[in-house]
């Protein structure tokens, strides 16, 4: 048995070509959605995630009104910037991106995002209201693996999906939403301090690894049948390309596709479905002032 190869570009673009058409609908009304990305620095790797989202907005029709800050940007100067966006009603979704510089406290920047226009769904309010079922942004990345699961068909309701990692931006949400009644899961959190993860994940139907290591889930772990969704991006030496390295993630993908039922690759699975929710959560926030 080999396992189908989930492919998450594929399934972004009809994410995207469905933002796109309802995008062209809000503005024959004289709505023009509007996404402010701001960079601050110019770390190599979020350089690249900002035009990918940039070339999003493109593509999907929507205002691009992003801000390209130095790395000797104050907290103050960045706050103030923020206050800005929060008050100017042509900018419907705010996203900062992470990681910022060290003299910059993320919790308080992100704290100070309108509720209403975090698209990333990192703000409390919005986390909350995940928590407890009411209508606010989901956390892209998570949101995504959920439309990955729905789009393929995979049966959820009654499963035990485990999911390796508790960070706030994938673990501990999708375990959130994998428990909703609309997913139906009986879900298993394992991290850094569960002392046999293979113990949980043999006995998982499914399998969500977000770990940020690579070889965390090997064959001996997953259980013949299971899907698994690999959150992870790790480069790792390879001499064999001109770049130097190549992108792996935290499951290992070649052997475990020869047991598992589903499985996302990497690069082309999970990632590019978290620009597609992006561009989905602003969407539907310019579609809330109608």
């Amino acid at each position: 048995m080999s396992a189908t190869i989930i492919d998450g570009k594929a399934i972004a673009q009809e994410v995207r070509s469905g933002v796109a058409e309802k995008v062209r609908a809000l503005k024959e009304r004289g709505i023009n959605p509007c996404l402010a990305v701001i960079l601050v620095g110019a770390n190599p790797a979020s350089v690249s995630y900002v035009t990918g989202k940039r070339k999003a907005l493109a593509e999907a029709g929507m205002l691009d009104k992003s801000v390209d800050l130095p790395e000797s940007t104050s907290e103050e100067e960045l706050l103030s910037i923020i206050d800005s966006l929060n008050k100017d009603p042509a900018v419907h979704g705010i996203l900062v991106q992470l990681p910022l510089p060290k003299h910059i406290d993320e919790d308080k920047v992100i704290m100070r995002i309108a509720p209403e226009k975090d698209v990333d769904g990192f703000h409390p309010v919005n986390v909350g209201n995940m928590v407890i079922g009411r209508d606010g942004f989901l956390p892209c990345t998570p949101h995504g693996i959920i439309v990955l699961l729905k789009h393929m068909g995979i049966e959820t309701s009654g499963k035990h999906a485990v999911v390796i990692g508790r960070s706030n931006i994938v673990g501990k949400p999708v375990a959130l939403l994998l428990a909703r009644k609309d997913v139906n899961c009986t879900v298993t959190i394992c991290h850094t301090g569960t002392p046999d993860i293979g113990s949980f994940t043999r006995n998982a139907d499914i399998v969500i690894v977000a770990s940020g290591h690579p070889h965390t889930l090997t064959k001996d772990m997953v259980k013949p049948g299971a899907v698994v969704i690999d959150v992870g991006v790790n480069r790792i030496p390879d001499a064999t390309k001109k770049s130097g390295f190549r992108l792996v993630g935290d499951a290992d993908f070649d052997d475990i596709k020869e047991t598992a039922s589903y499985i996302t690759p990497v690069p082309g699975g999970v990632g590019p479905m978290t620009i597609a929710m992006l561009m989905y959560n602003t969407l539907e926030s310019a579609a809330r002032i109608v």
